[in-house]
């Protein structure tokens, strides 16, 4: 019955993905670390024992073989909330970079969710970011135990760093209840914590239902809000921009006028 029930998910998300070809992030993402800056800097860690360091490719029973169930399937949530984000900003203004961490089973079961090296892994990766590009409006998220360590590679960053990341979306959250709902030392409006019907993982507990493979079907909203707080920080930056900018004016205008008034003087 479990087989079944498991099969009947994937298929589900089967019929709810996009063709391969459509993709513009591929399993494997490493644009901010190989191609520099962009605009938008997204920062995502993927679930244990997914392949490449952006996509979800699951256990699969009855010895089926991998693409006939998931090379286009709908339980992916890392590419898909990319190519969400490139297809609102345009693909040359978001680089995308999936962490590289190890995303073992046995980590799980360590309090918080990781262990340190994967946390560290994603923290460097933000640190990077953040000292590389620092006029970039950086966002992240994470799935299943990638969720665990955006929330352990985020809470101790320095306030800075953290006021450069825009928004944060973990699906199928591995410390949802251990955290109330948050990231520790965070601002709670930035994250958004997406948790379907029947995911046990959400409720605190390591039990994988069907459900908890089915998370590309959310991808949308993942995205969506991220755009939101995106455009939010670009309608802040704009703002801070224009006072710096106005500031140097008064500023060399102020000079101007005591070189005057020396002149004068003189």
């Amino acid at each position: 019955m479990y087989t079944k029930s498991f099969i009947a998910a994937l298929l589900f998300g089967l019929a709810n993905s996009a063709a391969i070809e459509q993709r513009q992030t591929r399993t494997t993402s490493k644009e901010f670390s190989e191609g520099g800056c962009a605009d938008i800097l997204f920062a995502f860690a993927r679930g244990s024992t997914e392949i490449g360091n952006m996509v979800h490719i699951p256990f699969l029973p009855l010895n089926l073989p991998i693409c006939q169930l998931t090379c286009h399937q709908g339980t992916i949530a890392g590419p898909p909330t990319s190519d969400g984000l490139k297809k609102t900003f345009g693909a040359n203004n978001v680089a995308t970079e999936g962490i590289d961490y190890a995303a073992a089973l046995a980590p799980n079961v360590l309090a918080g969710g990781t262990d340190v090296e994967s946390k560290l892994s994603m923290q460097n990766t933000l640190l990077d970011m953040a000292a590389q590009c620092p006029d970039s409006i950086i966002v992240a998220g994470g799935y299943s135990q990638g969720a665990a360590v955006s929330h352990r590679a985020i809470e101790d960053l320095d306030p800075a760093v953290q006021d450069q990341i825009a928004g944060v979306i973990l699906y199928g959250d591995t410390q949802k209840q251990q955290d109330n709902d948050q990231i520790p030392n965070f601002p709670v409006d930035k994250i958004m914590i997406i948790c379907q019907p029947g995911d046990l993982v959400c409720l605190g507990t390591l039990t994988i239902l069907p459900a908890h493979l089915t998370y590309g079907q959310r991808a949308d909203e993942g995205a969506a809000f991220l755009a939101s707080q995106i455009q939010s920080a670009q309608v802040a930056n704009k703002a801070r921009k224009a006072k710096r900018d106005a500031e140097e004016i008064a500023r060399l205008a102020e000079a101007d006028m005591k070189k005057v008034k020396k002149n004068f003087i003189v």
